[in-house]
């Protein structure tokens, strides 16, 4: 069994499509461990985002991702983290197939509806960046 963190972009609330991503993660399987909303801060914004925080476009995602809160889940599955990203498609929406979370809901490079954790080592630190210890139920 593997842990994955999730981030419901401000887009995906804004559009009211919550209820149908986190219906289709449970519609395979994957069991919601935590939840909780979150207004992001700058300085939460430059460690999660640390690989592109000295880019020209990163205030640009910030101020997109601090814009309205998020939604933070942990979802537990069996390889629950390729399945996320399976079930999301490529971050592009344009490039994502239909039948995919970004391909149906997503309007661009950004406003692609989730955040997922793209491997086991991220997904332990995003967890414990985002939920305090705490607020994680043990395994």
């Amino acid at each position: 069994m593997q842990r994955t963190l999730i981030l419901l972009k401000p887009d995906c609330l804004e559009n009211k499509i919550a209820g149908q991503v986190i219906g289709r993660f449970e519609a395979k399987g994957y069991e919601i461990k935590a939840s909780k909303m979150l207004q992001l801060d700058d300085a939460l914004l430059r460690e999660h985002y640390a690989h592109v925080a000295d880019l020209p476009f990163f205030p640009e995602i910030a101020s997109f991702m601090s814009s309205s809160p998020v939604l933070a889940l942990i979802l537990e599955g069996e390889d629950v983290i390729q399945g996320v990203r399976d079930l999301l498609g490529p971050t592009d929406p344009n490039a994502a197939p239909e039948g995919t979370i970004r391909g149906d809901l997503g309007t661009d490079r950004m406003r692609n509806v989730v955040h997922a954790s793209d491997s086991e080592d991220s997904a332990a630190t995003e967890i414990s960046r985002f939920f305090k210890s705490e607020e994680i139920p043990s395994q």
